[in-house]
């Protein structure tokens, strides 16, 4: 399976990256998936005005994105909490591809505070539905993710391996359990 993990966080000192860095290790380590990451820093999208429905279609700059988004099998949403909802651009990615039909969707949300992000995994349930996708029901919600995680993605909170565990076992589950009915 081709599993992309997206970090959703467009600053540049993004300490949510962070998570998404240490999810690609750790799901590298206990599956035998390609686990590829997708930074909305690297894709200067702008704003839509054509939506991607395939790679033929997208402009030459991004048919490496759109080729690793259409390839995907499933995706992990990391993303920080801005006012209540995710960063608008990880929507503004999201938005220049068709549905993600049958896709299985895994969503982890960091903060520097103590509700890691909570508001933001709600409105990231909400929007897993409308891109036809299927969210995974275990969240990772993450909070104080500066003093769990350090600048290169390696977790030096031990007290929190328990909940990633238990958020890959469960996404990783549904999703292999997707992929297989469809094949």
């Amino acid at each position: 399976m081709n599993i992309e993990i997206i970090s959703g966080s467009p600053r540049q000192a993004s300490v949510t990256n962070r998570l998404a860095l240490f999810l690609q290790k750790e799901i590298q380590k206990k599956s035998s998936h390609n686990i590829g990451l997708i930074d909305v820093r690297d894709y200067d999208l702008g704003f839509l005005q054509t939506v991607f429905k395939n790679t033929d279609e997208a402009p030459e700059q991004f048919k490496p994105l759109a080729e690793r988004m259409f390839a995907a099998d499933a995706f992990i949403i990391v993303t920080p909490e801005y006012n209540g909802s995710y960063s608008p651009a990880l929507q503004n990615l999201l938005d220049h591809f068709p549905k993600q039909l049958r896709k299985v969707f895994g969503l982890a949300t960091a903060s520097t505070g103590a509700l890691g992000g909570a508001r933001s995994s709600q409105q990231l349930l909400l929007l897993v539905p409308a891109l036809f996708g299927i969210a995974s029901p275990y969240l990772l919600i993450t909070p104080h993710v500066d003093k769990k995680f350090d600048a290169e993605g390696n977790l030096i909170d031990g007290s929190f391996q328990a909940a990633i565990d238990t958020f890959i076992r469960e996404f990783l589950w549904l999703a292999e359990s997707v992929h297989t009915k469809q094949n």
